[in-house]
C-alpha cells in the first residue's frame, strides 16, 4: 500500500511537472486520507472512469485530462460538484498530467506513437508557446499514408481519418497527439511528408489541402491512451500496487 502523495511526488519528478508550463494544474488534484492498494489509469477524469476505478479496487486515479485547469473549478457546482463529491465520498485521489505526459521523451504520448511507427532520427516538433510537444522522425522504409493509418488503427483500436494531399510515398512523419492542429503550419514549413494527430478541426481542411500535406487523425482519445499506459509498469514495480487501465473511449 502507498499514500497518494508518494505516487504524486514520484510522477512529478519523473514527468518534470514543475518545469512544464501548462493550462492544466498538473499533479495531485484531489488527495485522499488513506493508503491505496490499487491505482487506475485513464485518459479523462470523468464519473464513468471513477466508478470503474472504484469497482476495480483502485484508491487513486491517474489521468491525462484532469478536472483542475487554469479557468476551471471556480465554482464547485454541477458536474464539478458531482465529480468531487464522488472522489471525496469514496476517499479516492486524483492525479493529472497533461502536457508533461504528451512531451516526455520516453513515456509520453508522442514518444510512444513515434516508437509505434518505428521512427528514427527523432527531433523535437510541434512547438506550443515555445515548447516542443511532439516529435518528428524518419521511417526506415517509405510507406503510403494508408499503410501508416492502418498501422495506427490496429495498434490503437481506432479508425483514423486520412487527408491525402501530399507525397504518395512517405518518409518523414511529425506527431503531436490530441487536438494539435496548431502544428500543421510547422509540418508544412519543415517539408514533413505526413502529420499525425488526434482530432480534426473544420478550419484546418483547406490549410492541409493548400499546403499539399498528408494528415492522419487517429483520434484524440486513442492517441492519448499510450502515455498513461506507459506509466503503469513503473508504478506497479516501485510501489507494489495493482494497476488497471480504465478504457472509456469518447469516439473523438
Amino acid at each position: 500500500m502507498v499514500a497518494p502523495l508518494e505516487v504524486a511526488e514520484f510522477l512529478n519528478k519523473e514527468l518534470n511537472v514543475a518545469g512544464t508550463a501548462d493550462s492544466s494544474n498538473n499533479g495531485l488534484q484531489v488527495d485522499a486520507d488513506t493508503e491505496v492498494e490499487g491505482v487506475a489509469f485513464a485518459v479523462d477524469a470523468a464519473l464513468e472512469v471513477f466508478r470503474q476505478a472504484r469497482k476495480a479496487g483502485a484508491g487513486m486515479v491517474v489521468v491525462h485530462h484532469g478536472i483542475s485547469w487554469k479557468d476551471s473549478l471556480k465554482y464547485i457546482t454541477g458536474i464539478n460538484f458531482k465529480r468531487l463529491e464522488f472522489l471525496i465520498k469514496n476517499n479516492m485521489a486524483l492525479y493529472a498530467a497533461h502536457l508533461p505526459l504528451d512531451m516526455h521523451p520516453r513515456l509520453g504520448n508522442n514518444a510512444r506513437l513515434a516508437s509505434l511507427l518505428g521512427l528514427r532520427k527523432l527531433k523535437k516538433f510541434g512547438y506550443l508557446e515555445g515548447a516542443p510537444i511532439g516529435f518528428s522522425g524518419e521511417l526506415n522504409n517509405p510507406n503510403s499514408v494508408t499503410q501508416i493509418a492502418e498501422r495506427l488503427g490496429r495498434a490503437l483500436n481506432a479508425r483514423p481519418k486520412i487527408y491525402a494531399f501530399g507525397n504518395k510515398k512517405i518518409k518523414t512523419v511529425g506527431i503531436v497527439s490530441g487536438n494539435s492542429n496548431f502544428a500543421i503550419e510547422e509540418a508544412a514549413a519543415m517539408g514533413i511528408d505526413c502529420f499525425v494527430s488526434g482530432e480534426p478541426r473544420h478550419g484546418s481542411y483547406h490549410d492541409i489541402k493548400e499546403h499539399g500535406l498528408n494528415v492522419i487523425y487517429a483520434g484524440h482519445y486513442a492517441t492519448e491512451t499510450l502515455g498513461v499506459r506507459a506509466l503503469m509498469p513503473s508504478i506497479r514495480k516501485k510501489f507494489r500496487v495493482k494497476t488497471v487501465f480504465i478504457d472509456s473511449p469518447t469516439g473523438l
